[in-house]
């Protein structure tokens, strides 16, 4: 009965976002967290590698995380919807399980990966949770100020870092500090990462801060769009898909593509401002794909990813630790565009098989067992019959 109440092209684009989030992950674990390596864009279309690092930067970098981020509304509004149906005490359901998320991201970022959301999003959940009741309206309004606040505050910020990072000395500074990442994870053991992650908790978080109002904009865009019926095999939902795909997706793609030659004034624009752009048109197009049964396998293998979503999500950056950290692999040694490309299809492919084996045993992950157990347990006698 549950799996007939699923929604078909929300795990599809929970297994496109997953798998996306690797995309924009494994430059990370590949280059030892040095940001200067793979998001440098100067001169891109000089060689094969430049041309490669632009087209990550277009369609993957940031889009994902704005995906996610409008999927974990979405996600917040069904649970809204079961709540208000089985008569859970909503306030304390959503406070206790996006605990239960902040507390898988704060393991996940210790133990696996300092650029964890899994915090950001349990933060910004427990905020939007105390909204969602509100009129359609009042809503529109909120996700409006958030947004347009967002975009206010991030348009200087990358222009200004535009301006500065023409200075030589601080390109020094940066170069620097990418040298100092790079020996703690190729030569660092598996524990100073740990301490690491937690001397440095401040400042490698200062990202899920920095994206609060975005985040939040997003949340209630993805409630909206479930609303709007946007995931359904409706009328309605056909036409808001057929919007997203014909209008949304080009004007994106071309607000993407530009920041390309804007000399690296708008870098941080293209991840913060233009990239939840693309992020939405690409829900017209996995749509529009899903409704013409285009790519029937791979969104079939996508599905099974979306189903067991958080299990995939840590999976895929626990193997990409051991692939290239100098405590297991060490590929990151050998750092090219060809050998993470490859890599990223090495993981695709075992996160692939995984989900299907976890879907075909369980419907879900086993985290996504345990986050069910742990969620609904303390409310189960409070639940109406």
């Amino acid at each position: 009965m549950q799996n007939s109440k699923r929604i078909e092209l929300l795990d599809i684009l929970r297994g496109f976002a997953i798998l996306g989030t690797l995309g924009t992950n494994i430059w990370l674990f590949a280059t030892y967290s040095d940001l200067t390596t793979f998001l440098d864009l100067t001169d891109w279309s000089a060689s094969a590698e430049g041309i490669v690092t632009a087209l990550q930067s277009v369609f993957v970098n940031g889009k994902m995380l704005g995906l996610l981020t409008i999927l974990f509304g979405v996600g917040l509004e069904m649970r809204y919807r079961k709540a208000q149906r089985t008569g859970m005490p909503w306030r304390r359901f959503i406070l206790w399980t996006m605990l239960l998320l902040l507390l898988d991201g704060l393991l996940h970022y210790v133990f696996v990966f300092e650029y964890d959301v899994l915090m950001s999003y349990a933060v910004t959940g427990m905020i939007v949770a105390m909204l969602i009741g509100l009129s359609e309206r009042k809503l529109t309004v909120i996700m409006i100020v958030c947004l347009s606040l967002h975009a206010l505050l991030m348009l200087p910020l990358s222009l200004g870092l535009g301006w500065i990072m023409q200075d030589a000395g601080f390109q020094k500074e940066l170069l620097a500090l990418g040298q100092e990442t790079k020996v703690l994870y190729a030569d660092g053991s598996y524990m100073q990462q740990i301490l690491y992650r937690l001397n440095n908790f401040l400042s490698l978080r200062a990202e899920g801060v920095m994206i609060g109002l975005m985040n939040i904009g997003l949340y209630i865009g993805g409630i909206k769009l479930l609303r709007g019926e946007a995931f359904q095999n409706t009328d309605k939902g056909r036409r808001t898909r057929g919007m997203l795909l014909k209008v949304v997706l080009p004007i994106a793609l071309v607000l993407n593509i530009v920041p390309l030659f804007a000399g690296g004034y708008l870098d941080l624009a293209l991840r913060y401002i233009f990239a939840p752009l693309l992020s939405v048109g690409y829900i017209g197009l996995l749509g529009w794909l899903a409704e013409k049964k285009q790519l029937r396998g791979l969104n079939d293998r996508f599905a099974d990813i979306g189903k067991a979503a958080l299990s995939c999500y840590v999976l895929q950056n626990v193997l990409a630790s051991v692939f290239f950290y100098g405590w297991g692999l060490g590929l990151g040694e050998r750092y090219s565009v060809w050998l993470t490309l490859g890599m990223f299809v090495v993981i695709a492919v075992l996160i692939a098989i995984a989900a299907n084996l976890f879907v075909r045993r369980w419907q879900a992950g086993p985290l996504e067992l345990l986050w069910r157990k742990l969620s609904y347990g303390p409310f189960r006698n409070s639940r109406s019959s």
